[in-house]
């Protein structure tokens, strides 16, 4: 199919291309424009599709593919591709485009629409409030059965959003949730209030969404009504929502683990400048911290010049060390973001890493006794000072690794960032202190 769809666009036969593409769902037909290289071509397809897949196109399409079509298209254009597309699309759509561009965008909606995409860009970043919707089906506690079932046929809204219906007062406060299905079955006189589920879970406009993320899998729910402080509702959240978030924080914290400042931004669409930024300051710091590795050596350089062969074994005790920790860091980090680890639990995280520290550190070093004294011609004092080091350090480097992501949550901190760069950075200087002193201690130079 897709090769077939690019070649009917090589020979330029869009009407024939526009047929193809009212046959595919707009993920798939978004990929396919996202292949072609002409942008002119991509513009010129988006404008032959019908209105509603157009916008429904549009949302699935790179920011850099969008921002083109915003600047190419005129306003009318422009008009009704807004008109067509979900709220939240929208507000995501203006917060990832520069100041001329978004401003070109709230020019092309309505008053009324405008002024609330204003209160929208007012909600804090990454908060249940800036990613919910106001597409939702509103009913009266007075309201009869059939009555809503009327008001819900005149409504415009995409089958995502009337699986549930949210039940307020005269002054918007939310009373309850009634599930579609449950009005289909009823009489058409039943009163609303009388059928409602009272206990619902809502989620305040200021949580964040990363929280919103957490109580979307705690309570297995596909969809949830967002309240202010008065418990007034404004909006809700659905699943799709979610799963961007739990794709862009998962994204964040893999940029995090390997030392890299996070980016809302692709790799492809990010130019060198800004990975480079993304990258060097985390690097800078690290480069900074190991200097203390150099100092430590210094230090003791008179006893390496005495035992040259010590040297021999600091690549290997450094990255063993350093791994120790990461596996310990990134298993914690994990369990934080699932919230299957709490604060609390930092002495039994402590605790259970003191046991794998142990049971690790043993084997590690009676196998390394052992190859050093069957293949390295050094003496049976030095692969103690080795083993001894080995041990420990797998044990401290553990430890380490397991309580330092909970402090920098207690801290509110992002735990990612006691990860395997600043992890492997600090175990180097411990396997320094322990291994040089323990050679001077065991070695008695």
């Amino acid at each position: 199919m897709y090769k077939k769809l690019m070649e009917l666009i090589e020979e330029k036969k869009y009407q024939q291309v526009k047929r193809e593409l009212m046959e595919m769902n707009e993920a798939d037909v978004a990929e396919v424009l996202e292949n072609i290289d002409d942008g002119a071509t991509v513009i010129k397809i988006i404008r032959l599709l019908p209105k509603d897949l157009a916008a429904e196109v549009f949302s699935y399409l790179r920011v850099n593919t969008q921002r083109n079509i915003v600047e190419t298209f005129t306003e009318r254009e422009l008009t009704k591709l807004i008109e067509e597309s979900y709220f939240d699309d929208v507000i995501d759509l203006i917060e990832e485009m520069p100041a001329s561009v978004a401003t070109k965008i709230i020019k092309s909606v309505g008053k009324d629409k405008r002024a609330l995409i204003n209160q929208f860009l007012n909600y804090p970043e990454d908060s249940a409030g800036s990613i919910m919707t106001i597409e939702y089906i509103d009913l009266k506690e007075d309201m009869t059965v059939g009555k809503a079932i009327e008001n819900i046929k005149q409504l415009d809204l995409d089958d995502e959003n009337i699986n549930i219906c949210y039940v307020t007062d005269a002054t918007r406060v939310l009373k309850g949730v009634v599930p579609l299905h449950k009005l289909i079955l009823l009489d058409d006189n039943v009163k609303i209030g009388k059928i409602m589920e009272e206990e619902t879970v809502a989620i305040n406009t200021n949580e964040t969404s990363e929280n919103c993320a957490n109580i979307f899998k705690k309570y297995d729910i596909v969809t949830a009504p967002i309240v202010d402080n008065e418990n007034r509702l404004v909006g809700i959240i659905t699943i799709d929502d979610i799963v961007d978030v739990i794709e862009q924080e998962a994204t964040e914290d893999i940029q995090m683990l390997a030392g890299i400042s996070p980016s809302d931004e692709g790799y492809l669409e990010s130019n060198a400048a800004s990975l480079a930024k993304n990258r060097v300051v985390w690097l800078l710091v690290l480069m900074v911290s190991a200097t203390l590795s150099g100092m430590i050596i210094r230090e003791y350089e008179t006893l390496l010049q005495s035992v040259v062969v010590l040297v021999a074994f600091l690549p290997m005790l450094m990255g063993t060390g350093g791994n120790s920790g990461s596996q310990a860091s990134t298993l914690v980090i994990r369990g934080l973001a699932l919230e299957e680890i709490k604060i609390v639990d930092v002495l039994k995280v402590l605790w259970k890493e003191i046991q794998v520290g142990f049971l690790v550190g043993i084997t590690l070093a009676v196998v390394n006794f052992g190859r050093i004294i069957l293949f390295e011609d050094v003496e049976t004092k030095v692969a103690i000072v080795v083993c001894a080091t080995l041990f420990f350090t797998v044990m401290i480097a553990k430890m380490i690794g397991g309580v330092l992501p909970i402090a920098a949550k207690k801290l509110k901190l992002d735990p990612a960032i006691m990860a395997a760069p600043l992890i492997s950075t600090m175990s180097d200087v411990l396997v320094l202190l322990i291994y040089l002193n323990m050679a001077k201690l065991l070695l008695g130079i």
